[in-house]
């Protein structure tokens, strides 16, 4: 199926991106990323900018710790790839790919920037395209 060339990330986005701060507990993250029914979840300083992101593989890859006495911090991945609201579905897809990422981070650019609005997955692209 072939993506409309006019279909832009913020037409797909999910706003009001869930986020955690940097020193919260994995144990409390991963409780949130199924009750939220959600596979990733931004990371923030407390200025509020993304500084990273966890999917259930970081959490997963850290099975046998104790969950509670790691952090965010310890498992996140601190690669953030961000886009911008404006950036066509094919051009989100064919980052993804060439990335190997699941997930991309919109973030604000005024008047707190790198603040995230959105997020998009994977799932996101899938779902639109097929509608």
């Amino acid at each position: 199926m072939k993506l409309s060339k006019e279909k832009r990330v913020r037409d797909v986005m999910t706003r009001g991106v869930i986020t955690v701060p940097f020193d919260a507990p994995v144990s409390e993250i991963a409780k949130l990323l199924v009750k939220e029914d959600i596979s990733g979840i931004a990371v923030t300083a407390p200025d509020g900018e993304a500084v990273g992101v966890i999917s259930e593989i970081d959490i997963i890859k850290f099975f046998d710790h104790d969950w509670n006495k790691l952090t965010a911090e310890d498992v996140m991945s601190s690669f953030v790839r961000a886009i911008d609201p404006e950036t066509t579905l094919k051009k989100a897809a064919d980052i993804m790919r060439d990335l190997n990422i699941h997930r991309l981070l919109i973030l604000s650019l005024s008047p707190a920037p790198g603040v995230p609005i959105g997020i998009l997955t994977a799932s996101d692209i899938l779902r639109a395209s097929v509608k």
